[in-house]
């Protein structure tokens, strides 16, 4: 008869095999139904990264990706992402922060000179989305920065400008 024994607080826990193997069971069935629901309940983001929801892509590296916001405060506001996905900029590697930052920098070079605006503004909030992420936001006013002021664009719109920063990012 194989008897385990446990180590609980200061007490010692017997238990014979017939009796551990079921838990051990439930326990694998447990951890393999959280890894299976956390890859159902991946971010949006990720989704878009895995294609498996469409975007105006405007740029792509190894490490991140850019597309535009479907709820824009201006014309051409983008979403700067690690394809890791991480919830808080806090808990990126340094590596990765500075992935994140110098990617989102040339995007922002290429909004700048395809996008009327006199500046666009770096926002990271990470509230609505569990994924960190860049706002790149083309400013001409304080109400631009506010998240509360949208702008309305058409699918020709979106896929016009998305070609224009494109454009600009790749050369």
């Amino acid at each position: 008869l194989l008897v385990l024994r446990f180590r609980t607080g200061h007490k010692g826990l017997s238990i014979q095999a017939k009796d551990f193997f079921p838990i051990l069971f439930d326990h694998c069935f447990y951890l393999t139904t959280v890894l299976f629901i956390t890859l159902l309940m991946a971010s949006i983001f990720t989704k878009i990264i895995q294609g498996d929801i469409p975007a105006y892509k405007i740029a792509e590296t190894e490490d991140c990706i850019a597309f535009l916001d479907v709820n824009p405060n201006a014309k051409g506001h983008t979403l700067c992402v690690p394809k890791k996905e991480v919830d808080k900029i806090t808990d990126l590697s340094q590596e990765d922060y500075l992935s994140l930052m110098s990617f989102s920098l040339k995007v922002a070079k290429a909004i700048e000179r395809s996008v009327s605006c006199k500046r666009v503004g770096f926002t990271v909030i990470g509230l609505e989305v569990p994924h960190v992420h860049v706002h790149l936001i083309p400013l001409n006013s304080m109400a631009d920065a506010t998240f509360s002021k949208k702008e309305v664009l058409t699918p020709s719109d979106y896929e016009t400008v998305a070609a224009d920063i494109m454009a600009a990012y790749n050369n």
